[in-house]
């Protein structure tokens, strides 16, 4: 479940409902009855709509990367997007994207090579300059060094790689905020926890005095 309170349809703002109707709907509230057309439970729209300003300015963004007048070629942003998900740890962001990748004619293989892509030459020199660029803005913290960005710019224009920045750098955002807000498939607690030990250990240390346990 997510961590904040989600906006039924009843409570909807005007500029919302066209969005809900499209993808739950039309006159399906999507908090009673979640799950949308593409298969995701939905409440990544329903908490953003908490703020329709918010809503609205995520929904633009997704419009300007999808728009025709992009520059970059869809594939490039979609191999950089899906790992971007992959690199942020967003099983939402890097789920979607993988179905992404199929409509613009990536491979099954690439999609199934994109967690070690940099172990395989299924890529060309350019797509591997784009995973190499979207690492340096996602593990990296955007600390490209002059090698990744040479190569980059040997494959793309000055605009392409704006485009491509912005982009990635924007799913990042959507990856984080998921993951925090525990919406969509980041739903899931933190993995990351204390393992109970056996009977009544509680652990030792180590040194000249002390009894190690038979």
């Amino acid at each position: 479940m997510p961590r904040l309170r989600q906006v039924p349809r009843s409570e909807a703002a005007a500029s919302v409902l066209p969005v809900y109707d499209l993808l739950f709907g039309a006159d399906r509230c999507p908090v009673e009855e979640p799950g949308t057309i593409t298969g995701t439970p939905g409440d990544w729209w329903t908490v953003f709509a908490l703020v329709p300003a918010v809503f609205e300015h995520a929904c633009q963004g997704i419009l300007l990367y999808r728009s025709p007048e992009r520059l970059l070629d869809p594939v490039l942003r979609e191999l950089a997007q899906t790992r971007t998900g992959w690199t942020r740890q967003s099983r939402f962001v890097f789920s979607q994207h993988c179905k992404s990748c199929r409509t613009v004619g990536i491979s099954e293989e690439k999609i199934a090579a994109i967690p070690n892509w940099s172990a395989t030459d299924l890529f060309t020199p350019t797509e591997r300059a784009v995973l190499a660029y979207t690492d340096a803005l996602t593990l990296e913290n955007g600390r490209v060094s002059d090698g990744v960005f040479e190569a980059l710019h040997l494959h793309l224009s000055d605009e392409e790689i704006l485009e491509l920045t912005y982009i990635t750098a924007l799913y990042e955002a959507h990856a984080i905020m998921s993951k925090a807000l525990r919406v969509e498939f980041d739903a899931d607690p933190d993995p990351i926890s204390e393992i109970p030990s056996p009977g009544e250990y509680q652990g030792f240390l180590v040194g000249p005095n002390d009894t190690p346990p038979e």
